[in-house]
């Protein structure tokens, strides 16, 4: 036990606070001591609860502890400052209160104990004391530990005047207004001349030259021309190289458009990180939040957003439901008075609150479920969802993703309901979003959540009460009706013989309720039987080859089922459609409104999964069609069955993609930085762009260019692989990467293609890293989403991170934060029956090469992202093929050396500033 240095500021705050790193804890007490402890110690002190912390979850994993209480400031900060960011650390509090970042663990618990008292001085002159106290009496009331320390802050120790829990948000929220219906747009073209001239008054005066970038605007304003044949859209192909700037370079024609015909352009990503990224950049386009608000919108689908129905039902007059948090509902309350647009994933509510508040089912509150009863709402008028639908009318910029606009492609009625022109970013995962949006599969999780859309919680269900059926969202618009209300009384009669509570467990007995149980049943077995790897970790798959005569008969069965669930469900969207137009003059418009949605429900939750369900299960006996694949699976979690089910994917799924979408619209970019493969004998290195984005498929060609990097790859990269160590042995890739992430000094990204071999890492390397200085996040580890890690990883200069190769694309981190990528192996296809259909339709072994060179070209972009990075890319697999380095850019060397040479490489190249010494 010693003092703390003169230096070290301690507020005046009773509480001791609590920094944990890999081997030892630090108590700071409020008189200034300082016990360093070990972490079984550091454990029983945490364990009185009476300690300040951040981020509760990770400490307790840090001290090898299943759960810890405390006074986590990161609560207090999410109740002082509702929907602003910070990152979920001492570091991020440190950042947001302009505090001296912390050195060592004594740094970090000084922090929290300044930053709670900074957060405590802050609500003492809150502007809404009088709301934010009834909440956090409320809150308290439920037993969080801040309460009575906020409510003494705000001067209302007991709650202050007034009744209620302060929880009723929906009544202090401003109500939206629908926009008047927009005239259809001229479709005035964009000339490269304009692209280039908005871009520069974009990015304002003395700002960078780029010509490289003026140049892809200028091609890009080609997706913004006239259409000149029905049905083939100014499609354009653009590869932009890291570095270009292609995100300013499509808003400035894309800007240009949508003034000029006052109608929206959609800009589609893939990852949340790139929304985020595009809402930035934005702000250079809006300097004024107000019209930014106005003119650009993020949408996402209606699962990510707050239903203010779902929180009164667990926070309404009664006060919090029985078994709900009511400092989870409190947090929630206080962010929804200020958030931007209602998003609770990836938005500004807070991610880490949710992993904060274990157990709270916040995922609750947002329309998972697909309950919406829409203008039948009391919150209707205020609520998010349509709030941003309404906003997204009038917009000048949607920023969506890959997913929302291809479902929204498949259930438009037509070309009308849809935007003319889209840009696709990260256009190489067009592909893989189509797969996503136009496959089918009956399941017994999908077959069961059908059931439930339609019928809604039924007694004796374990959320019985508040599931809202179909009868709920749509009884009111067809009463009168009679034949509509016998189409939904058939409808919700043939929905009782699907999959009901306790499924999985008849199933996996051998038994099951109804003809679709026995049909999963049928295929269970079948699996079992005809599994080739009886012990995969993922799913067991079969091909759909000579099914038994068991199987035949329960599919005709089912079948039969089916169709006495579609027909019905199809003539009530048809009477839902007659009411629509016979009364189109006198509807209002949130009935029209719940007549659309209505409409739409029942085609994407019913009619279009079931007939593709029929038209798989009428192909049971006979030969699959050529453009599908089609095979069964058992479902594994853990080594545990967790679904049964039949599947059919499109073979080429940019197929229907055509179709749905490019086909229907005016113009299309697609771009990225990785569109083209770059195999060594390629005689169309375009081929692989077209094929993998659908403009193969187009009536006219695609116009198609591609842009370089102005980044000098050859000499501020190396790529090194590692030839002498054996990959299947944990503890040689353990020690590789522990010796490569010390040479490097942090900064380093760890990549593995199995879950199981990151865990097996990370335990090896954790303590060496940390005893060296260096803060090791791990996805699958860290009880945080992979947003928020990056998010970490990004701002701690020599902090490393590990994650599996799926997260390659979320990591978007410049400078010296990310100066090292260590790939455990190459990164081959997963086998599945699926892969191996395209693999044999697509070029064999050449389309698993092509696959991988993409893989390992997207993760070598996210080396070098800014001029001056430097950076190492290694792989630890010393049968890497010759034929799959064109992945990388021309002139980058590659060697091939051990791994004592490796480290010597990486830590000669990245130099002296952040790495250890020779001998570290």
């Amino acid at each position: 036990m010693s003092e703390s240095p003169s230096s070290r500021l301690v507020p005046p705050l009773s509480l001791p606070a609590l920094a944990v790193g890999v081997g030892q804890a630090v108590i700071l007490r409020p008189t200034g001591e300082i016990e360093e402890l070990s972490l079984r110690d550091g454990a029983i002190a945490a364990d009185s609860g009476q300690l300040l912390l951040a981020h509760a979850p990770l400490t307790a994993r840090r001290l090898g502890v299943r759960q810890l209480r405390g006074f986590d400031v990161l609560e207090l900060f999410a109740f002082a400052r509702p929907a602003q960011f910070c990152l979920p650390s001492a570091g991020g509090l440190a950042l947001v209160f302009g505090l001296a970042p912390p050195a060592d663990l004594i740094d970090e618990a000084g922090i929290l104990a300044q930053a709670a008292a900074l957060l405590l001085d802050e609500l003492s002159r809150a502007p809404d004391a009088a709301e934010a106290a009834r909440i956090a009496f409320t809150m308290g009331r439920g037993g969080w530990v801040w309460a009575p320390l906020v409510l003494s802050a705000l001067r209302r120790p007991d709650g202050g005047e007034g009744r209620g829990t302060g929880l009723d948000v929906w009544n202090r929220l401003p109500e939206w207004e629908e926009p008047p219906p927009a005239p259809p747009p001229l479709g005035l073209p964009v000339s490269a001349a304009e692209a280039r001239e908005a871009l520069a008054a974009i990015k304002g005066e003395g700002a960078e030259d780029r010509p490289a970038q003026a140049d892809y605007a200028a091609l890009a304003a080609e997706a913004f021309g006239l259409r000149e044949v029905a049905g083939a859209p100014r499609v354009v192909l653009a590869e932009a190289g890291t570095g270009i700037g292609k995100t300013l370079g499509y808003i400035a024609p894309a800007i240009v458009w949508a003034r000029k015909n006052r109608a929206p352009v959609w800009l589609s990503t893939y990852t949340k990180n790139l929304q985020r990224q595009l809402d930035r950049e934005l702000s250079r386009l809006y300097k004024d939040p107000a019209m930014k608000a106005r003119k650009a919108v993020i949408r996402k689908g209606r699962e990510n957003y707050l239903c203010l129905l779902n929180l009164e039902e667990v926070a309404g007059p009664g006060g919090v439901a029985p078994g709900v948090s009511a400092t989870a509902i409190g947090l929630v309350a206080r962010w929804a008075r200020y958030t931007r647009d209602g998003d609770m994933v990836g938005g500004d509510f807070p991610t880490w609150a949710i992993e904060l508040l274990q157990g709270a089912r916040l995922g609750a509150l947002t329309d998972r479920r697909g309950e919406c009863i829409h203008s039948a709402c009391a919150h209707f008028r205020k609520c998010f969802i349509e709030r941003n639908r309404a906003r997204a009318k009038a917009a000048e910029i949607v920023v969506a993703n890959h997913a929302l606009v291809m479902i929204q492609a498949a259930l438009a009625s037509e070309a009308a309901d849809l935007p003319s022109r889209y840009v696709f970013d990260e256009g190489h995962h067009v592909f893989e979003a189509a797969d996503g949006a136009f496959s089918a599969q009956l399941t017994g999780a999908e077959a069961a959540e059908m059931r439930r859309w339609v019928r809604g919680a039924e007694a004796g269900h374990r959320r019985a009460g508040r599931g809202r059926g179909i009868d709920r969202r749509l009884g009111d618009l067809i009463g009168g009706d009679e034949s509509a209300e016998t189409a939904l009384a058939d409808v919700r009669h043939a929905a009782a013989q699907l999959p009901g509570e306790g499924w999985a467990a008849r199933i996996a007995g051998g038994e099951g309720n109804g003809p679709v149980e026995r049909l999963l049943s049928e295929i269970r077995r079948f699996v079992t039987a005809r599994a080739q790897e009886r012990q995969s970790q993922f799913a067991l798959e079969a091909p759909v080859i000579e099914p038994p005569a068991e199987m035949i008969s329960a599919a005709l069965d089912v079948d039969a089922l089916l169709r006495r669930l579609v027909e019905p469900a199809a003539a009530l969207k048809a009477r839902l459609a007659t009411r629509l137009d016979e009364e189109a003059a006198d509807l209002d418009t949130p009935t029209r409104l719940r007549l659309e949605a209505g409409i739409r429900s029942l085609d994407r939750r019913v009619v279009q999964p079931v007939n593709a369900w029929r038209s798989m299960l009428r192909s049971l006996g006979e030969e699959t069609p050529e453009q599908f694949v089609d095979w069964m699976s058992i479902e594994r979690e853990r080594g545990q069955d967790v679904d049964v089910g039949l599947h059919r994917h499109w073979l080429d799924p940019t197929v229907p993609l055509t179709g749905a979408l490019f086909e229907r619209a005016q113009g299309v970019l697609v771009t990225s930085a990785t569109l083209r493969d770059s195999g060594p004998s390629l005689a169309d290195d375009w081929q692989a762009a077209e094929a993998r984005t659908g403009a193969a498929h187009l009536i006219l060609p695609a116009k198609r260019a591609s842009f370089a990097s102005p980044f000098d790859y050859a000499a501020e990269s190396r790529v090194l692989i590692v030839s002498d160590v054996r990959r299947d042995e944990p503890d040689e890739v353990a020690a590789a990467y522990r010796s490569l992430f010390l040479a490097a000094g942090g900064g380093a990204l760890g990549l593995f293609t199995a879950v199981e071999r990151l865990k097996r890492v990370h335990g090896r390397i954790e303590g060496p890293l940390d005893a060296a200085g260096f803060r090791l996040y791990a996805q699958h580890v860290d009880p945080m989403d992979v947003g928020t890690l990056v998010d970490l990883f990004r701002a701690e200069e020599n902090a490393c991170l590990l994650g599996t190769d799926a997260v390659r694309d979320g990591v978007d981190v410049p400078g010296r934060a990310l100066r090292l990528i260590v790939f455990d192996r190459v990164p081959w296809p997963r086998p599945s029956l699926l892969h191996r259909a395209r693999r044999d339709a697509f070029g064999g072994a050449a389309y698993d090469d092509m696959l991988v060179r993409f893989r390992l070209r997207q993760a070598f972009g996210r080396l070098i992202r800014q001029q001056g990075d430097r950076g190492v890319f290694v792989l630890l697999d010393g049968m890497t093929p010759s034929r799959l380095l064109p992945a990388f850019p021309d002139g980058v060397p590659v060697e091939r050396v051990g791994l004592a040479q490796a480290v010597k490489r990486v830590r000669e190249f990245l130099g002296p500033e952040g790495a250890l010494p020779s001998g570290g």
